[in-house]
């Protein structure tokens, strides 16, 4: 039995909260800047942090072996640094996206503090050997959740957590479609659900790789649209092809005029289209017995249930 330290109360970490109360005699308990008493209604544990004092964050972590993260930003910062001085010895950082050769090695768009965080858990294992690993997922399903990402307090710092954010707006039934004239465009994806499932198996291997690639479908750009077309509205969608020079010269108008959202909206399409999100093979399928969900099965489960 070990002691977990869950850093933020997304959807993401109460995912992971069910599984190990469910499937494990692990002990957990929740970090959070403000209180949530619906957390503390289930009986979990919530301890207040200031990640500004590290001193604060260094008590919190005294006993815990394990670290999952889902903040950012120097929050996440504070949260290494705390874990690495008080011997924690396994930290999972908040990078459940695509995996990490995917992106720039310099000046990423989408960066919200990740790369440093990587940096500084590779300095941490040189210095005291704490262990850390990426859960590398690609995108989550809850893209396309009725109310989007954020119905389920999912995606607060990605900037399209908003249903239609992301290619497909169900609701008027429109989709924007990143375009590669040399080859077609692929998501690797999986549930958010699925993600904690294989994080809480992952806890119990004796030792850890610097990355876990874990995807439930690998599906092109346009068969996720029709699928969403057939199983959810029984239509055709507006289809709008956008390429690369396209992507280029609508983001720096964005970033003119100002529009931030709509920049962001952009960004990720053009990051889909450069094939962030993408990638082949799992490495986790072995941990759990009941094989993760199929993206038409969960997105017939999500919308009929709105």
């Amino acid at each position: 039995m070990i002691k977990i330290a869950l850093a933020g109360t997304s959807g993401l970490s109460q995912y992971i909260a069910h599984h190990i109360s469910t499937q494990t005699c692990h002990q957990f308990f929740f970090l959070s800047r403000t209180p949530n008493p619906g957390l503390a209604a289930k009986g979990w544990q919530v301890l207040p942090v200031d990640y500004d004092n590290i001193d604060d964050v260094r008590y919190k972590l005294v006993g815990v072996d394990t670290v999952i993260s889902t903040v950012s930003g120097a929050g996440q910062l504070s949260l290494i640094e705390a874990a690495a001085d008080v011997h924690v010895r396994r930290f999972v950082p908040s990078e459940f996206e695509g995996p990490l050769l995917q992106r720039p090695v310099a000046n990423d768009p989408l960066d919200r503090g990740q790369n440093s965080a990587i940096s500084l858990l590779s300095e941490k294992r040189k210095q005291c050997g704490m262990q850390f690993s990426v859960f590398s997922c690609g995108a989550f399903y809850e893209r396309f959740y009725p109310g989007g990402m954020a119905a389920l307090q999912l995606g607060a710092g990605t900037h399209i957590c908003g249903e239609g954010d992301y290619i497909v707006n169900v609701r008027q039934r429109t989709a924007t479609i990143p375009l590669n004239s040399s080859s077609d465009v692929y998501i690797s994806m999986t549930s958010a659900e699925d993600v904690a499932r294989y994080v809480v198996a992952a806890l119990d291997l004796p030792t850890w790789p610097d990355e876990f690639l874990l995807a439930a479908e690998r599906m092109k750009v346009d068969d996720i649209v029709t699928a969403i077309e057939l199983f959810v509205c029984g239509a055709e969608f507006q289809r709008q092809y956008v390429s690369e020079e396209f992507l280029i010269s609508a983001i720096s108008y964005a970033e003119s005029t100002g529009n931030t959202s709509e920049k962001w909206r952009l960004r990720h399409l053009m990051a889909t289209l450069q094939g962030r999100y993408d990638f082949p093979g799992a490495s986790l399928e072995q941990l759990i017995h009941d094989p993760p969900k199929q993206f038409v099965d969960w997105l017939v489960a999500a919308w009929s249930a709105s």
